[in-house]
C-alpha cells in the first residue's frame, strides 16, 4: 500500500529529502544496504519502467550566490524508474553515469513510499546516509574554521596636544 502524498513531501523525512540523499549517497553505501536487506526483499519484485539511461542536464549558477542566474554548463545525469509488483513507482536521478546507482535510488524511493518498507528503509538506509553526510559537512566546517582569520582594527588614542 502506498503512503499518503502529504507524508511524502512534508517534514524532514519528505520525499524530496530522501531522493536528494539517495542521489548524493555513495553508490557503495547503497549497494551494501541493498545486499543487507536482500534476504528480506525476496518477496519484493520490480520491473524497470525506464531502464537506466544517461543524458545531460544544464547546471545553473548565480554570481555571488544571489545574483542573476546563468547557465554554468552541462553535467551528465543518469535516471531510472521502477515499478514494484504492488504498483508503487520509484524514480532515481543521480549525477554521473552510474546505472546501478540510479537503479538503487529508484528502488529505495519506491520502497520508501510503501507502508510495509518505509520505516525499515528509513532506519537502515536513509538515517545512515544522513548521518554520514552530516559528519562529512562537520569535517569540512572544522577544516574551514581552522583556517579562519580574525581581523580587527586597533584604535589608538592620540594624545591631545596643548590647547
Amino acid at each position: 500500500m502506498t503512503r499518503s502524498s502529504n507524508s511524502q513531501t512534508d517534514g524532514p523525512d519528505g520525499r524530496a529529502e530522501w531522493m536528494g540523499l539517495l542521489a548524493r549517497a555513495p553508490e557503495a553505501d547503497l549497494e551494501a544496504a541493498w545486499r543487507a536487506l536482500e534476504p528480506e526483499l525476496t518477496a519484493v519484485g520490480y520491473d524497470l519502467l525506464r531502464a537506466p539511461q544517461q543524458g545531460l542536464a544544464m547546471a545553473r549558477g548565480r554570481a555571488g550566490g544571489d545574483g542573476q542566474a546563468f547557465n554554468l554548463g552541462e553535467m551528465t545525469v543518469t535516471r531510472c524508474s521502477v515499478r514494484l509488483t504492488d504498483g508503487t513507482v520509484g524514480h532515481g536521478y543521480v549525477a554521473g553515469r552510474s546505472a546501478r546507482h540510479a537503479e538503487l535510488a529508484a528502488l529505495f524511493d519506491s520502497l520508501l513510499q510503501t507502508e510495509t518498507w518505509a520505516d525499515r528503509i528509513m532506519e537502515r538506509v536513509i538515517a545512515p546516509v544522513r548521518a554520514s553526510r552530516a559528519m562529512a559537512r562537520a569535517r569540512v566546517a572544522a577544516k574551514t574554521a581552522a583556517t579562519k582569520v580574525e581581523f580587527f582594527t586597533l584604535v589608538r588614542e592620540q594624545a591631545a596636544g596643548p590647547e
